[in-house]
């Protein structure tokens, strides 16, 4: 998917003074990292670090987005909004019908993935909201640091909740949304486009 440099300049992420990410290291290196600090053994544990246990090979991408998901206890019993990330077809249809948010809402975005080989850190989601072409609001939520899932299951990640906008304004035209899976050294693990409208009921 294309980006012309204007679009790039709205996924700039947000940095902190004095960070700089560390070269990324293997499975087996980061087993082998200080071996004798008890705080950092539980961390790996929890990412399924274990010295000496067979680790796949790297080959194919290192994440895999699967869904993301608008979640609200307003919501009606059995709606359910998701949007599978793998399926091109049901990405082309939410860009011609877009998913209905009831406005001046609690939500929260939620998505799912997969850590195929490797440790992510410093990976963050992001998203650009746009309307006639205005930007209108950008999202910037970390996803934190994981390793390939010990049962290869998928990760789900819940962000803080929003409101949607409310009135007549916000209920007239469509929002167009680009997200984005970036780490801190720019490599893009996911990249798509979805539509939104507001209305006065879900």
């Amino acid at each position: 998917m294309s980006s012309t440099p204007h679009e790039e300049e709205d996924f700039a992420p947000t940095t902190t003074p004095g960070y700089k990410p560390t070269a990324a290291k293997t499975v087996d290196e980061y087993a082998q990292l200080d071996a004798n600090d008890e705080s950092l053994a539980r961390w790996k544990a929890s990412l399924g670090i274990v010295p000496g246990a067979a680790v796949a090979a790297g080959e194919g991408p290192k994440v895999t987005v699967l869904t993301l998901e608008l979640a609200s206890p307003t919501l009606p019993a059995g709606k359910h909004l998701s949007l599978n990330i793998q399926d091109p077809e049901q990405l082309v249809n939410v860009k011609k019908n877009p998913i209905t948010i009831k406005e001046g809402v609690e939500y929260n975005v939620r998505i799912s993935f997969k850590v195929n080989h490797s440790i992510i850190s410093g990976v963050r989601y992001m998203q650009v909201v746009k309307r006639s072409g205005v930007r209108v609001d950008k999202m910037e939520q970390m996803l934190g640091s994981y390793g390939p899932h010990p049962k290869g299951e998928a990760y789900i990640k819940n962000f803080d909740p929003e409101e949607s906008p409310s009135g007549m304004l916000a209920r007239t035209g469509t929002y167009n949304v680009r997200s984005r899976v970036v780490d801190d050294d720019g490599e893009v693990y996911a990249d798509w486009d979805w539509s939104f409208k507001l209305a006065k009921e879900w």
